[in-house]
């Protein structure tokens, strides 16, 4: 195995179902159960707040009470005993990654046990319900505290630092992802461009399997640690 010095970690919705939340594009998933449209766009929630929040709520009750996987925990002791530098980007919601102890962190699609306030930006932790009715503690206006995620249509966070990791990385793995959602979906093609060794670690191929060097498919929890483990070697 190679010695690499810069590793970008994209993560995504299969790492988080082993322990127990639900996936969003599977057939029987979040987004098989409800429209997009009427739960997760500024539209949505600027026609009807309450109903997105209650979307919202659900969803945030669901994260609090579940526990990192041995994926999660392989992937903190790689940040924490790789000797180079190790960047995890995940497009998932829930806390999870940080509950396994990772600390180079990147929640691109933002995080479910936060909040933002349309009104003055400002964002906070939060594991209570929203409603309507809250006021921002920064500007004191009400009904524009909404979840700090990242909905269709909007922009996800930190792109250009995202960016420049995969620039200057030598080792781009991808874990537990569709490979349909842009722009994640374009980040091994990033990575490649930038010459590193691209690795998928998925369930099942995903849509762009074919793009990636060395694809490796199994569960989560056993995939992910022996990959680690190949690696911290």
């Amino acid at each position: 195995m190679p010695k690499y010095e810069r590793i970008v970690i994209l993560s995504g919705a299969g790492l988080s179902a082993e322990s127990g939340l639900s996936t969003f594009r599977d057939k029987d998933g979040i987004w098989a159960r409800h429209k997009i449209e009427d739960v997760a766009t500024p539209q949505a929630f600027a026609r009807d707040p309450e109903r997105v929040l209650e979307f919202y709520n659900t969803r945030r009750k669901g994260a609090g009470g579940v526990k990192p996987n041995a994926a999660h925990e392989a992937l903190a002791r790689l940040e924490s005993e790789h000797p180079g530098d190790v960047l995890t980007v995940t497009q998932n919601i829930d806390p999870l990654h940080e509950m396994a102890g990772t600390r180079r962190l990147i929640h691109m699609h933002g995080e479910i046990l936060k909040i933002l306030c349309n009104h003055c930006g400002a964002r906070e932790p939060w594991e209570d319900d929203l409603s309507t009715d809250l006021a921002c503690r920064i500007c004191g206006e009400k009904g524009g505290m909404r979840p700090d995620v990242v909905w269709f249509g909007e922009m996800p966070y930190e792109m250009e630092e995202i960016s420049r990791a995969l620039g200057a990385c030598d080792l781009f793995i991808s874990v537990g992802t569709s490979g349909t959602v842009y722009p994640a979906a374009g980040f091994v093609m990033e990575a490649r461009g930038a010459g590193a060794h691209t690795v998928e670690l998925n369930l099942e191929p995903s849509e762009g399997a074919s793009m990636f060097a060395e694809t490796i498919h199994g569960p989560a929890t056993q995939v992910v640690p022996k990959y680690v483990e190949t690696l911290l070697g």
